[in-house]
């Protein structure tokens, strides 16, 4: 029930901005559009969202989509545990914004290309 789940979702859900995993047993995928929907519209809500989760098999396969689309797996056993007990499509809790936030800075700082010498304040916060 759950692969048939996620073969039917993942090809109409956003590109997973961040899969945490604990290989081989479980992984999460979260997508975080930044108040987007993933679809061009404004969802209203900020916090990133559950778009993948499984155990075995499935986390496996989570993590090889990711791998090969490029993206970032982060491992980490306490907010996998954590992160498994959102459902699928639903946000994550306030508790958890603080971790994931962290996790995704660091993502856009690396991903971020470097800005001239010359560039000005408000283009280096923006």
């Amino acid at each position: 029930m759950a692969l048939k789940r996620i073969r039917y979702a993942w090809p109409h859900m956003p590109r997973p901005t961040l899969p945490v995993a604990v290989r081989p047993a479980q992984c999460v995928a979260l997508a975080y559009h930044g108040g987007q929907d993933g679809h061009g519209g404004h969802s209203g809500l900020y916090a990133p969202k559950v778009v993948a989760r499984g155990n075995g098999a499935i986390a496996e396969e989570i993590i090889r989509r990711a791998n090969e689309a490029g993206i970032y797996v982060h491992q980490s056993a306490d907010l996998v545990r954590l992160l498994m007990r959102v459902d699928l499509d639903e946000h994550i809790p306030q508790t958890l914004y603080l971790a994931v936030a962290e996790i995704l800075a660091w993502l856009h700082r690396l991903e971020r290309p470097a800005l001239p010498p010359h560039a000005s304040q408000r283009e280096k916060i923006s």
